[in-house]
């Protein structure tokens, strides 16, 4: 068995043609190279892995040849071209400034641009990683890359070339490297794969590809891990598994369950996810990037954007047809703000959680029933007691004398009073403040409130009149918790409050509540018909009826706080050996 060379090294390209996606920047290098118009210093500039020292060598060794081609490649069988290939050869010097970076360094490097070429015209220095010279480096090489003897070319290789002095930059030619396009990669392993007999799946070179990020020696790096583990058939499944990556059908379903407002679904999914070991933070990402993908293949101009293979692209576009605009917009904002909040929350799942029920709920109606899931399904059940007080508070801030509000009955007791002094004081206010008439919609604001009641009336009748299924009294007091932490936030002062009542079972299906004052219940009775629309939702029975109770002295108990609950379970044996066994606490 031969010795094993991987195949960043294996496949390194030996000639201009060979180069993977830089075709304008080789064609200007073979140009230089055929008319003979070199310059003295070259930087070549790029991300990782995209070629800058293959072509640098590529280019040394061109320079060098006594038989150049006509197409300014080098011949490959002169004296100088075998001593490059076999390694040989002392007109080319490669040095790695990261290690090199020192002025002592540099000018070691100028005492031996003083001797001319033995074989070939030029003496090349590829200078790597330039940009980790030190300031005093730079300084020191300023005089000598300005003018260097005429036998010598610098080329200069670089991945940050910010940090590189202008002055320098100023004395180079400076040619900028492309990133691997995915298309340019998969072709080239394609090409590597029918090399070594290995077998491919195309959606598996277009993932390493992907995973690549652009750098051509990070997927064949790739490639020879996934062929190792796949023992020469390198298939989808098998890569997501070698490489831990998440199946990207995984977002195209998110996408699907969103559109349907499938909010379990969603869930379910995640938790698979997440039980597979992959970040939250990270499939926010994932899935932020297939969206903005959804949203690029809705046009046929942004189609082209799109860095996949051509069967991912076809799915892309199958699933833009079937997403609305506003909703792709509106997905990317909520999972923006999901990734701008990730870090500094204090439950990650929670927040990834939260953000997946808001896409899902973007294309659901008003007014849609989810079974309980959905906050929108009370966004219109307070709607007349917001009415409602809006112009009970025009009213009490219009100016009143005291002596018509000091007109109720000195005869009537104190209870009486507070019951019908609410009363009192809107007769008052509206026999003391004139009328205003709608005159041009021909109703009063009487009459409005009239139409309000007779449709509040009428919704309480029409909701699910046919369901009929039975209830405990522990299922009524979760779904009457439940009601009151949807409530507006406009109502959060009664939701409070409500939260202290006590509904109970009288006879089935028949609901009693019991208030503790009669203001209260002034307040309730107002949205009386609306409580008992949305626990006939909640309970799945239409048959039942709410009937409100002024409370005895006697019947007032205080709900008991989760302190106060926590403290009587303490008080039994079993109960706090099992808490203290396991270190649990109240939060």
């Amino acid at each position: 068995m031969g010795e094993y060379i991987v195949s960043a090294r294996k496949y390194r390209p030996m000639t201009f043609d060979s180069v993977v996606g830089q075709a304008a920047l080789t064609a200007t290098l073979k140009n230089a190279v055929k008319s003979g118009k070199l310059a003295h210093a070259y930087l070549f500039c790029g991300p990782r892995g995209v070629g800058k020292t293959t072509c640098a060598r590529i280019f040394a060794k061109a320079i060098n040849c006594m038989n150049p081609t006509t197409e300014g490649e080098a011949c490959g069988e002169c004296e100088s071209c075998k001593a490059f290939a076999e390694g040989r050869s002392y007109n080319i010097f490669e040095l790695d400034a990261a290690s090199n970076n020192s002025v002592e360094h540099i000018k070691s490097l100028m005492e031996q641009t003083r001797i001319p070429p033995q074989v070939g015209k030029y003496k090349v220095f590829i200078i790597d990683e330039v940009h980790m010279l030190s300031q005093a480096a730079f300084n020191a090489f300023l005089k000598t890359l300005e003018e260097p003897p005429a036998h010598v070319v610098f080329i200069l290789a670089t991945t940050e070339k910010h940090k590189i002095l202008p002055t320098i930059l100023s004395r180079c030619q400076i040619y900028d490297f492309e990133r691997m396009s995915v298309e340019n990669t998969i072709n080239h392993l394609k090409y590597v794969a029918e090399k070594e007999g290995i077998t491919y799946e195309e959606e598996a070179l277009a993932l390493i590809a992907e995973k690549a990020d652009g750098g051509m020696r990070d997927a064949l790096s790739i490639f020879d891990q996934t062929a190792s583990f796949c023992q020469g058939n390198i298939t989808y499944a098998k890569v997501i598994e070698d490489l831990n990556e998440l199946d990207t059908d995984n977002y195209f379903k998110f996408v699907d369950y969103a559109l349907a407002n499938k909010v379990s679904e969603c869930m379910v999914l995640l938790n698979a996810i997440i039980e597979k070991g992959f970040d939250g933070g990270n499939l926010i990402n994932g899935l932020a990037s297939h969206v903005r993908n959804v949203l690029m293949a809705k046009d046929a101009q942004t189609l082209k954007l799109l860095e996949v293979s051509e069967k991912q692209r076809e799915k892309y576009s199958a699933q833009a047809k079937a997403c609305p605009t506003q909703f792709l917009y509106k997905a990317l904002k909520l999972m923006n703000q999901c990734d701008l909040s990730y870090r500094q929350s204090s439950n990650k799942r929670l927040l990834v959680e939260l953000t997946l029920i808001q896409v899902a709920q973007i294309t659901q109606p008003e007014d849609a029933d989810s079974a309980g899931r959905s906050p929108k399904q009370l966004k219109t059940l307070f709607k007349l007691l917001d009415f409602t007080r809006t112009k009970v508070a025009q009213q009490v801030a219009a100016p009143v004398s005291h002596a018509s509000v000091s007109h109720v009955s000195a005869e009537a007791s104190p209870s009486q009073t507070a019951a019908s002094g609410s009363e009192a004081v809107s007769d008052k206010l509206s026999a003391g403040v004139p009328r205003l008439k709608l005159s041009s919609l021909g109703m009063t604001f009487q009459s409005l409130q009239r139409k309000d009641a007779v449709a509040a009336k009428k919704e309480a009748e029409e909701t699910n009149k046919d369901e009929n299924e039975q209830f405990t009294q522990e299922f009524l007091d979760l779904q009457w918790l439940s009601m009151c932490n949807r409530m507006p936030q406009k109502m959060v002062g009664l939701a409070s409050r409500m939260k202290n009542m006590q509904p109970r079972i009288t006879t089935f299906p028949d609901i009693e509540v019991l208030v503790d004052n009669q203001i209260l219940l002034d307040q309730v009775n107002e949205i009386k018909g609306r409580i008992r629309v949305t626990l006939a939702k909640a309970l799945h029975n239409g048959n039942v009826s709410i009937s409100l109770r002024l409370a005895e002295a006697e019947e007032i108990s205080r709900r008991k706080t989760k302190k106060e609950v926590y403290d009587e379970l303490m008080q039994q044996k079993e109960v706090r050996a099992f808490v203290e066994s396991l270190g649990l606490e109240l939060v």
